[in-house]
């Protein structure tokens, strides 16, 4: 298990709070978080990078508390892409995607490779001297994809490799979807472990080889994509009337409304 969760909680607001969270990311998978707005998806990874207060419980990162690795190391094993990611400077596509690659060691050469191998990986190598202010909301978003992607690019001595990412399909065309499904197999096949946050289920079970479906801060539902993605459940959490079919090119299951 690269990445741990250990009766996880968490104080959110005085009506919400995450409560006695239990899962594992395990090398080479990935897991999805999926839920209803307000369910705590964002929080729960607030909660696991440290960024909200555990009230109690623990995160550990290649079997080791998160809080006791050295900031600089766990950056070289752990890269998140928060939901929203500002930035107001003209800064060049590949200046931004080099900001990765600030937690190592490796020459500039090595790391102009890695940033351009990074680029291709989320079909943006022909925005590499564009202003990214200048792009557009999906161009943006995979260029924030790409600067993750070029920080945990190579295997480390330190551990395992974990990538964290939310709503990384937002602002996505169809196409660019199905990117996001290329990119977290390329981490995958090199042993990394991927956890995710998704609105889109059919896009989870597409990707995900396990899912969490959080309900009001807590694990509605723990496993498989064909284990979670059942009607009476996802019509309980969600509220929804669904139907739950095989999906014709994937095999896996597909969500109807």
């Amino acid at each position: 298990m690269i990445l741990e969760l250990r009766n996880l909680s968490a104080l959110i607001s005085s009506q919400i709070s995450l409560r006695n969270i239990e899962f594992a990311v395990d090398a080479g998978k990935t897991t999805i978080i999926i839920g209803p707005n307000g369910a705590g998806k964002t929080s729960l990874l607030r909660a696991i990078c440290g960024d909200l207060p555990l009230s109690s419980g623990q995160v550990l990162l290649n079997s080791k508390a998160l809080d006791d690795w050295p900031v600089n190391k766990r950056a070289t094993l752990l890269a998140i892409l928060p939901q929203r990611s500002t930035l107001e400077f003209p800064f060049t596509v590949e200046e931004v995607v080099t900001m990765g690659r600030i937690p190592h060691s490796t020459s500039n050469q090595r790391n102009r490779e890695i940033v351009g191998e990074a680029l291709d990986l989320v079909d943006c190598q022909h925005l590499q001297h564009r202003s990214f202010i200048n792009l557009s909301g999906g161009e943006k978003q995979r260029v924030q994809l790409a600067r993750v992607a070029a920080q945990i690019w190579e295997p480390s001595a330190s551990g395992e490799r974990c990538l964290i990412l939310d709503e990384p399909s937002a602002s996505l065309d169809l196409a660019h979807q199905e990117m996001i499904v290329t990119m977290l197999r390329h981490f995958n096949e090199q042993g990394a472990a991927s956890l995710v946050v998704l609105h889109d289920l059919n896009l989870a079970a597409k990707c995900g080889d396990a899912i969490v479906m959080l309900k009001q801060g807590r694990v509605a539902a723990l496993g498989t994509p064909e284990e979670v993605l059942k009607e009476d459940c996802l019509n309980a959490v969600f509220d929804i009337r669904s139907r739950v079919i095989e999906n014709p090119l994937s095999n896996k299951p597909m969500v109807v409304t």
